[in-house]
């Protein structure tokens, strides 16, 4: 059956450490009444909740808090459903999102068909999604995130409503589901057609990834999480699913042509999938500059790179080399409080000087498959239309 996180809601401050400290950490935490993530935060400790009540009391106090167990390493997936007044359901899209879940799903990018997932578990998604549309009673559009990790469905939240996703949809795939749904609500049924709709089987990739305008707010950081950041979107599209990604970046405002040297420094837990993103890389002619313990790690695997020092460790540094103009691009993942605000100065430097920045493995992990392709192959360029099926 369909899974979900554990979970909990406290009424105020009073109760909400007593009740975080029953499930277990990492947890996300959330007043329930607000839009696009509005003060959700991680929590990794009991000492976080506490951090977390002194900072937004104000907003918590009197108000219904949701506390939610995290998943961490789930694949996040977007499912917009239409459901007319006889029961008949059309799945509009399938949307596989491309950073793990805990991303906002308004900043996270986002592929139809999904790129990752089997054949069974998008069938489980399309049954179970059908099945809440029903159980609930909607008409019209339906929106659900599930979160999938080993395996196993978990569903986040349904919301009976349109969502920012579906004018992506109708974009990329040619179908108006606006007007649809509001023909279903207004009393008309679906076709067969639409009944039948498989939105996974599309010949090619629409991928739409999140704008951000962080070089216009000094001294914020880019790192995304569950409170959304973004202010707009765009959409990379092809046969091939690294150019779409490529292309989706490109729209994004990363400017990923003649890169040639990429600075790399990522959290321990990161390393053994780095591995492989920086041998690739190296084969494929790109300078990798590491930090210390990145650089120790890949060189005791064989993998020689060039060290370069934090700033901590003084000049020259990362970010020195950054404002000099000698780093084309960055790969930088980090946790905890320590960390991310030890690593802040070269993410910052790197939106400053619009240098392309990465701050998630999974990103990564396309990204640099995507930047081969950019070596070996042209980008091809179609009207949107073309690509339409529909």
């Amino acid at each position: 059956g369909l899974k979900q996180p554990k979970s909990d809601i406290s009424i105020g401050t009073k109760e909400l450490l007593k009740k975080t400290i029953k499930l277990n950490f990492p947890i996300l935490l959330r007043p329930s009444y607000v839009l696009g993530g509005r003060m959700m935060e991680k929590m990794n400790s009991s000492e976080d909740v506490q951090n977390y009540i002194d900072q937004n009391y104000w907003a918590l106090e009197n108000n219904v808090i949701l506390i939610d167990e995290f998943l961490k390493d789930a694949k996040e997936v977007d499912v917009d459903v239409l459901r007319d007044n006889s029961g008949n359901c059309m799945i509009a899209g399938i949307m596989e999102h491309i950073e793990e879940a805990g991303v906002h799903s308004g900043d996270s990018a986002c592929c139809i068909p999904p790129f990752s997932l089997d054949s069974n578990i998008i069938e489980l998604i399309k049954s179970f999604s059908k099945s809440l549309a029903n159980e609930l009673g909607t008409i019209g559009l339906m929106n659900v995130q599930y979160a999938i990790k080993d395996n196993e469905i978990y569903i986040l939240e349904a919301n009976p409503r349109a969502s920012r996703t579906i004018p992506f949809l109708a974009k990329a795939i040619g179908i108006p589901f606006i007007k649809i749904a509001a023909e279903l609500i207004a009393g008309k049924t679906l076709s067969e057609d639409f009944i039948n709709f498989k939105p996974e089987s599309l010949p090619y990739f629409a991928i739409k990834e999140a704008v951000f305008v962080f070089n216009k707010f000094p001294n914020t950081d880019v790192i995304l999480g569950p409170e959304m950041k973004s202010t707009g979107e765009v959409m990379g599209i092809d046969e091939d699913f690294n150019m779409a990604y490529l292309k989706s970046q490109i729209g994004s405002g990363h400017k990923l042509y003649n890169l040639k040297n990429i600075f790399v420094s990522v959290k321990d837990e990161d390393k053994n999938d780095i591995f492989d993103i920086v041998k690739s890389l190296s084969n494929n002619d790109y300078n990798i500059y590491t930090t210390r313990g990145t650089h120790e790690f890949l060189s005791n695997k064989g993998l020689a790179t060039n060290l370069v020092n934090k700033v901590a460790e003084g000049s020259p540094h990362v970010v020195e080399l950054i404002k000099e103009g000698k780093i084309d691009m960055v790969i930088n993942t980090t946790e905890n409080k320590q960390a991310i605000k030890d690593s802040f100065t070269i993410r910052r430097t790197a939106v400053d000087l619009n240098v392309p920045y990465f701050t998630n493995l999974r990103s990564a992990k396309i990204l640099y498959k995507s930047l081969i392709s950019l070596k070996n192959s042209q980008i091809s360029v179609k009207a949107i239309q073309n690509h339409h099926i529909y």
